[in-house]
């Protein structure tokens, strides 16, 4: 049931067995409604879920009104209510599933959806450079999975949710063969007139590189993230809203061994506060880390691709083609360092918001740099000293941070004189001094390693940019991919002979600072790393 390929529709696709009712890529289902397929019926579980999760504030707020009805009984208007979600759910979900269909042409894959505002998305064949895969929990139980079908071109993609497993897999296989044979035809069509006669040889796809793979020593590095211990933290300030309600201040229900509790209330509550907080910062850190990376690998696969799959409850399979790669990113946190770890991300186009991709855990810094590497495919650019900006940026960045603490300084001599209270009944008169002096030696330490960690370097194919104080990131930006310079001066800059220098790209975050350089130091750098874009300024 499929029509021959079109002439001149791109290159022909060898026909494959249909997967689970898919059409060979590459053709189009004669089908009674040319060819459109629905998505698979056991959606139709997943969609009600999906909408129920839309509703979930308003659902929670009539639950609330129930329960303070005293229950199903006393809950008057608000149970009917409650009981039109579900409805809702199943009759958004049905008409989502009923309405949304999808087809291959010989040159198109097509998506329409929607039943009161109708939308029709295409992507061109030839032109599909990535097929991300991905199943939740719910998803695999019923042997589903969600592709995203993107062009490289911009962040739009196709999705198609609710594939049978197996069909997905063939899927991507398919579509990924596809660009790769159209690939070679552009190649081909480049040959010279006066190349040797006879049909070029085609080169079979490199066999699978594996770049990375999850080892489970790198469990050790993961209560050294912090972002793990800003989600613990903020846990913890939420339940502490509740404090007042635990009765530390009666002595009354507290006997025999309570009473030295009690006594002790302040340092008890302090050290079982911190206990709490270490516990929590380990157990989150950890599970986020397993469930988050589980079966982690990073592969190279035949045509340029990158492949990255992971996941323990929701599995996802992202691909990248290795000519969108404009460079990597290497950001090492704070207590990383001391332990000499450091996380990867991919800087590239056409991935989604903020232009990049992580790759890579919090995982040995070697392991880090080397996988970086390989993407690059230079050795160097994270592991090499880089050139230092100089002692007039240290002075402006040492500056910049004490602003921040006679701001703080000041602030706390609005309570103890302007409005003749104290913070705490302990406080003296010279609580704002103590404030000053403790917030200028944090501001010193953080000042002096955001300027160690500053600096810059060139290899032959990547610029390289390195900031950060608490964090530090080294990033790497290929030179082919820079389209632009910009050099910014402030008033206090332009006294100490210092500019912000600024790499336009399409990858990653659209920019590569290189902040408080000196100018010669910049100019020096943007006319090397871009021979000849240059001249007219130069001149």
């Amino acid at each position: 049931m499929s029509e021959p390929h079109a002439p001149g529709a791109g290159p022909e696709v060898e026909e494959r067995p249909d997967v689970a009712g898919m059409p060979p890529v590459g053709t189009a289902d004669a089908g009674p409604d040319d060819g459109w397929h629905r998505l698979s019926p056991r959606m139709l579980l997943v969609h009600p879920l999906l909408a129920l999760r839309s509703m979930i504030v308003p659902l929670a707020l009539v639950v609330f009104q129930v329960m303070r009805g005293d229950g199903l009984s006393g809950g008057g208007p608000w149970i009917w209510i409650a009981l039109v979600f579900p409805v809702l759910a199943v009759v958004f979900g049905l008409l989502s599933w009923h309405f949304t269909r999808y087809r291959f042409t010989p040159e198109q894959l097509q998506l329409r959806t929607g039943w009161l505002n109708r939308k029709l998305v295409t992507a061109p064949l030839d032109r599909i450079r990535s097929v991300d895969l991905e199943s939740s929990l719910l998803r695999r139980v019923l042997g589903l999975t969600k592709a995203q079908v993107g062009t490289g071109v911009d962040t739009s993609q196709i999705t198609l949710d609710g594939l049978p497993r197996e069909q997905a897999a063939q899927l991507r296989v398919d579509l990924l063969a596809r660009s790769h044979l159209a690939d070679d035809e552009v190649a081909e069509a480049g040959t010279p007139q006066d190349a040797p006669a006879g049909e070029p040889e085609r080169s079979l796809p490199a066999p699978e590189e594996e770049l990375a793979r999850i080892d489970w020593s790198w469990l050790r590095y993961a209560p050294f993230s912090l972002s793990s211990l800003v989600v613990v933290a903020g846990a913890l300030g939420v339940l502490g809203q509740f404090g007042d309600d635990i009765p530390v201040d009666e002595v009354a229900v507290a006997e025999g061994a309570w009473e030295w509790v009690v006594a002790q209330a302040v340092a008890v509550l302090v050290l079982g506060a911190l206990a709490i907080l270490l516990i929590s910062w380990l157990l989150v850190s950890t599970i986020s880390y397993v469930i988050t990376w589980w079966n982690l690998r990073l592969v190279r696969e035949g045509g340029g691709k990158i492949r990255l799959t992971r996941g323990l409850f929701t599995t996802r399979s992202q691909t990248l083609e290795s000519g969108k790669i404009r460079g990597v990113l290497m950001t090492e946190q704070f207590l990383l360092r001391f332990v000499r770890g450091g996380e990867l991300a991919a800087l590239a186009t056409g991935v989604g918001a903020g232009g990049s991709v992580k790759l890579l855990p919090p995982a040995p810094r070697r392991v880090v740099q080397d996988v970086g590497h390989q993407l690059l495919g230079e050795d160097g650019p994270l592991t090499m000293p880089l050139v230092g900006h100089g002692p007039r940026a240290r002075r402006r960045i040492h500056v910049r941070r004490q602003w921040g603490s006679l701001v703080l300084a000041g602030l706390a001599c609005i309570p103890t004189f302007v409005l003749d209270v104290w913070i705490f009944e302990a406080l003296p008169w010279w609580g704002p001094l103590a404030v000053l002096a403790v917030v200028v030696l944090l501001n010193l330490l953080i000042a002096e390693s955001a300027w160690r960690n500053l600096g810059h370097g060139l290899t032959d194919g990547h610029v390289i940019v390195q900031t950060g104080a608490v964090i530090r990131s080294r990033e790497v930006l290929e030179r082919a991919g820079i389209i632009g310079w910009t050099l910014d001066q402030s008033f206090f800059q332009r006294r100490l002979g210092l500019a912000d220098l600024t790499a336009t790209t399409a990858a990653g975050n659209e920019q590569l600072l290189a902040p408080n350089i000196p100018v010669p130091l910049a100019v020096d750098l943007a006319d090397r790393a871009t021979p000849g874009m240059l001249d007219g300024f130069r001149a």
